[in-house]
């Protein structure tokens, strides 16, 4: 995560800075190839979260490995410390800043995930977070699983883009600029714009299943990695703390009924996400005090949301189960 503070006090997320396409008609130099890449991700980053989601949804895991950045980083950017000798077992580095300075000796910008990595010379290709789960579905098409869904439609897509856009400065940005405002009115503006879009998302959601169409898409990927951090993280770290999403009954089904959907729940560590809130934002956690809560397991409980109908994978079938590698503790 890297930032700017302007002179109003704002927060405001600096662009990537290596955002180049891997795509599959040979218009970028990185060529769509199975085996070719890996993806470095980390447990607690909702950006990161969504590239592993749309991969697992997708099938992409034959064809595209996964490195995983332990919750804990500091100057010198993300660290593969939970692997042995706390170097990634593919790329064979410690730090993902190794990988972007092999694509680029004088990069001093922001080191983040998710990042794709060419595997043989060990240069970042891109770390481009909002194209590339669009990619997984349009460019990796010809290497996704039998049964994969259709999380982009091309029907549907206008109305997903512009969706995506509002969740995106209002929710999963928005989270970050109450987190990390540093004037009284930056900070309250940022929550009356958050809970407004909270609040129309619920609206939207109190009688239909999903954000759009009536089956999963970017969409509801995008908007669900934030809902699945709020209560463990931003309602009380990032003061936003009008409501827990366990008081806001349509979003906390709707949450439920994702992590409970394989591809979802799967992919979530809450210990990893409170280690490296609590433990790395030091301005505003100097004690690096983790909480023990919230319990999770309220997320295993009934959520009631088929009653509204809707088909989770479309014509497509759930995915299987985690790579052995890849499994996260189970909640219990």
């Amino acid at each position: 995560m890297t930032a700017a503070q302007p002179s109003s006090g704002t927060f405001e997320r600096e662009p990537v800075a290596l955002d180049e396409r891997i795509t599959s008609d040979g218009s970028t130099r990185w060529p769509v190839e199975p085996g070719r890449y890996r993806l470095v991700v980390a447990r607690a980053c909702p950006w990161a979260n969504r590239a592993v989601i749309v991969r697992r949804l997708l099938g992409l895991e034959p064809v595209l490995s996964m490195g995983i950045a332990g919750p804990l980083h500091d100057e010198r950017s993300w660290r593969f410390h939970l692997d042995p000798g706390n170097r990634d077992p593919v790329l064979g580095i410690e730090y993902l800043g190794e990988a972007y300075r092999a694509a680029d000796p004088d990069f001093d910008a922001g080191v983040t995930v998710p990042a794709m990595v060419d595997i043989a010379t060990g240069k970042l290709a891109t770390n481009g977070f909002q194209q590339l789960t669009l990619d997984f579905s349009t460019q990796w098409r010809a290497y996704q699983r039998a049964g994969a869904p259709d999380l982009y439609p091309e029907p549907l897509r206008a109305e997903i883009d512009e969706l995506c856009a509002g969740i995106y400065t209002d929710v999963n940005n928005g989270v970050y600029r109450c987190g990390f405002a540093a004037t009284q009115q930056a900070y309250e503006e940022a929550y009356a714009t958050l809970h407004a879009r909270l609040d129309a998302l619920s609206d939207r959601l109190a009688g239909r299943r999903y954000l759009v169409g009536d089956t999963i898409t970017e969409a509801d990927v995008r908007f669900w990695v934030t809902l699945v951090r709020f209560d463990a993280v931003y309602h009380g770290h990032f003061k936003c703390n009008r409501s827990k999403l366990t008081e806001l009954p349509v979003l906390w089904a709707y949450a439920r009924d994702l992590f409970q959907t394989p591809g979802f729940g799967d992919t979530i560590d809450f210990t990893q996400i409170k280690q490296h809130y609590y433990g790395v934002h030091r301005g505003i956690n100097p004690t690096g005090i983790v909480p023990l809560g919230p319990d999770p397991r309220g997320w295993l409980t009934a959520h009631g949301r088929a009653e509204l109908g809707g088909r989770p994978f479309g014509d497509g079938t759930p995915p299987g189960p985690p790579p052995e590698g890849e499994r996260v503790p189970p909640i219990g």
